[in-house]
């Protein structure tokens, strides 16, 4: 099968007309203001400024949610500042996503740091989504297109001849959560030199959704209750700091980045654990300039990542006979020393390092064809052990993984040309080698035959060290792409593109079947436990798209349909080694295979533009059926039908806006995780912002109808209880959205 469709995707290529590509790509979509210029596709967006001002207020900490409008991207619930995007159908390490040049990877069993998680949206300068398609340039080892955070302040003087100074103090406050943020950015520069100083904070408590939810109010801690429209850990707080140094030297430019995180805790809803410290420390160091006429673009980072879960304040923490609570079975109290009988909490304990590089050339000619070659390397490590705390967790360290490793070195070369008036093409050839591999491991009680079912731990662990745990994977992927323009404004684009993804390191070498070990490693917010395979193979997607454009500049009017179509072969999926036919269970990854398709549209129209003011409609909306191959069932976390519709309205320094979103019900699902079904709903939403030279003022509500809705992708609500067994919380309650929230926000430039 995958030898026939290579064949189809190279017939395809070979079939268009000297062969591809498009300026910009067919699925690139940018966020607010961001524009892509000139006649050639570029990897990344040019530096022009985003303002993401109107959309602060609207997300809070969340920097996912700022690309909520694209279509064909979805949200995958996680933490309040953790939110994974998700490229139809695609998500988490599925999706490349570069923040400023830099490849990160979360290093959590449970995934609640990812990428975007480093940033607030107050630090977004651009952004933009590559959906489905994307040039070789743009990276390898990833399925669902990619995506381009730029964060990197630059403030440049050209007219000044001293140094100048400035900066922006804004903030927000949302009624949901009674969420709040502040963030300060100051900079100074001339024409050669810019310095950046950043610094933001957020937090929230845990919202409420519009009605009760759940039947059971207790927290698995004696004494504390949730009211039963409360989300249980849902609460975060998180803090950033960022100084950027840029030196420009006639045609080459230097900048440093040196930035830090500190989450001291953030909630998760949908997963068994909390993060319960977060500490981040990233060099980003960056040159760009002219070489003999060839445009050369380098970057070199380190990463050093420290990562904490355990119970927060919604779950049990103290488990143990000792820690009984009489005639309440599932509610703990402190009990001391740990030991057997007493457990206090489970901690775990991840670390990761990452030191990356990229070098890209660039070179065009006088006709306007555009070579690109570049190289990336990529370094990561990974160390998890889980401390004895008592009862099961008891006497020694589990290791979780050993000495993770997994390396990536990666080349690509990509041509873009244009055969004929009116046509641009491109394609591309990638080459990237993956090397993974890891340490013998060892559970809390390393006897071979020690007491209790739930030590089983002493014969996954000999029968994982036994095994040839390295791998080295060979991808080679291609881009094909061809734009036709004609008059009037319209436009064709077709392309094809074959990606790989290797399996992360949880994916491969997770190892232990007992259920609560299980439990901890889970990326997708279902609440089931899963199970690595070290011979997994890696994902290949082949993809073929199409979109049709049309731009009535003149008129303020344009249109935009996307089909598309996706085999996987080796899809990652999951089979069951437990079998509770309504309730969670104990799953490994498996290669299947699997076909996504979809439809994406959006369309602007003016409605007026005179002394009234300008109106406008625009609107948006999305399809993506996921089934796998194998077993003929639907794949996990595919976002149903949904659309969107705003009626907007400027007029001087006033700008108004009414939004609603639709979303159809959630009618399949994956079977092997007993995915939740959740029932269609239509959400109101009104925002008013007034804007003067140096200030913004924005006000606004969400779910202005207090509709009681469950997100597809939110996953199952294991927020509260006691949720370290396997059926210690109830099964099939979706999380819920957020009920009606009043917010606001302000921006001053100085």
């Amino acid at each position: 099968m995958r030898s026939r469709r290579s064949l189809l995707a190279l017939a395809i290529v070979s079939g268009l007309p000297g062969f591809v590509t498009a300026a910009p790509s067919p699925d690139a979509v940018t966020l607010d203001r961001v524009e892509v210029h000139g006649d050639h596709l570029r990897p990344l967006p040019t530096a022009e400024e985003a303002d993401t001002t109107d959309r602060r207020a609207h997300h809070g900490a969340d920097v996912a949610a700022l690309l909520s409008r694209v279509p064909g991207v979805a949200l995958q619930g996680a933490g309040g500042a953790s939110s994974l995007p998700v490229l139809r159908g695609f998500a988490d390490d599925r999706v490349r996503i570069a923040v400023d040049g830099m490849d990160l990877l979360a290093s959590c069993p449970n995934h609640m740091n990812p990428p975007m998680s480093y940033l607030a949206p107050s630090q977004v300068r651009k952004a933009a989504v590559f959906a489905g398609l994307a040039p070789v340039s743009l990276g390898g080892d990833s399925l669902g297109g990619a995506i381009t955070i730029d964060a990197t302040p630059l403030h440049f003087n050209e007219a000044a001849k001293d140094w100048t100074a400035g900066g922006q103090l804004g903030g927000y406050a949302r009624e949901q959560g009674d969420a709040r943020g502040i963030d300060l950015a100051l900079h100074a520069g001339d024409a050669n030199t810019s310095l950046a100083v950043i610094a933001n904070h957020a937090q929230a408590d845990n919202y409420r959704a519009a009605e009760p939810f759940k039947t059971i109010a207790s927290t698995g801690r004696e004494g504390r209750v949730l009211p039963l429209d409360e989300v249980g850990s849902s609460a975060y707080e998180t803090r950033n700091q960022q100084l950027t140094v840029a030196q420009r030297f006639e045609e080459q430019q230097v900048d440093v980045t040196i930035s830090r995180q500190d989450m001291p805790f953030q909630g998760f809803p949908n997963q068994r654990m909390d993060l319960t410290e977060n500490q981040a420390d990233r060099v980003n160091a960056h040159w760009n300039g002219k070489l003999g006429g060839v445009a050369v673009d380098a970057r070199i980072w380190h990463e050093q990542v420290d990562h904490a879960m355990d119970f927060g304040p919604d779950k049990r923490f103290w488990y143990g006979m000792a820690s009984n609570v009489p005639g309440a079975m599932t509610e703990g109290r402190p009990c001391a020393p740990i030991s057997p009988t007493c457990a206090a909490g489970m901690p775990m304990l991840s670390a990761s390092r990452t030191n990356g590089a990229s070098l890209r050339v660039d070179h065009t000619s006088a006709e306007g064809d555009a070579l690109r070659a570049g190289v990336d390397l990529l370094a990561y490590r990974l160390q998890e052990d889980w401390p004895a705390s008592g009862a099961a967790m008891w006497p020694g360290t589990f290791v979780n993984i050993n000495d993770g490793q997994r390396d990536r070195a990666g080349a690509f070369v990509e041509w873009e040309s244009s055969p004929g008036e009116g046509w641009t093409r491109l394609v591309g050839l990638r080459v990237d080698r993956v090397v993974s591999d890891a340490g013998p491991v060892r559970g809390y009680d390393i006897d071979p035959a020690p007491p209790g079912s739930y030590m089983m731990t002493a014969a996954d662990a000999a029968a994982f060290n036994a095994r040839q745990r390295r791998q080295s994977d060979l991808h080679w992927g291609f881009a094909a792409m061809l734009r036709r323009s004609f008059d009037a404004g319209f436009s064709a684009e077709v392309g094809v593109v074959r990606r790989v993804r290797s399996p992360n390191l949880h994916e491969r070498y997770a190892w232990s079947t007992w259920s609560m070990a299980a439990l901890m490693n889970n990326t997708v917010g279902d609440g089931n436990g899963y199970v690595g395979d070290v011979g997994l193979k890696p994902e290949t997607a082949h993809t073929l798209s199409a979109t049709l454009d049309w731009q009535d500049k003149e008129n303020g009017h344009s249109a935009r349909l996307s089909p598309y179509v996706t085999w996987v072969d080796d899809y990652i999926d999951a089979v069951r080694l437990t079998n509770n036919a309504t309730g969670f269970n104990v799953l490994r990854y498996s290669n299947q295979s699997a076909r996504l398709h979809g439809i994406d549209a959006s369309a602007t129209w003016t409605l007026a533009d005179g002394t009234a003011g300008h109106w406008a409609l625009e609107g948006s909306a999305s399809v993506t059926r996921g089934r796998n191959r194998q077993t003929g069932g639907g794949l996990y976390n595919v976002m149903p039908p949904q659309g969107r519709l705003g009626l907007v309205h400027h007029r001087g320094p006033w700008k108004a806006r009414v939004d609603w979103e639709g979303v159809r019900r959630k009618a399949s699902g994956s079977a092997a995780r007993n995915e939740i079904r959740t029932a269609g709903y239509g959400l109101l939403a009104a925002s008013l912002a007034w804007t003067s030279d140096d200030l913004r003022v924005d006000v606004g509500v969400d779910n202005l109808l207090d509709r009681f809705y469950q997100h597809p992708l939110g996953g199952a609500y294991v927020g509260q209880g006691a949720t370290m067994m396997l059926a210690g919380v109830p099964a099939g309650i979706a999380v819920p959205g957020p009920g009606r929230s009043w917010r606001a926000g302000f921006r001053w430039s100085f």
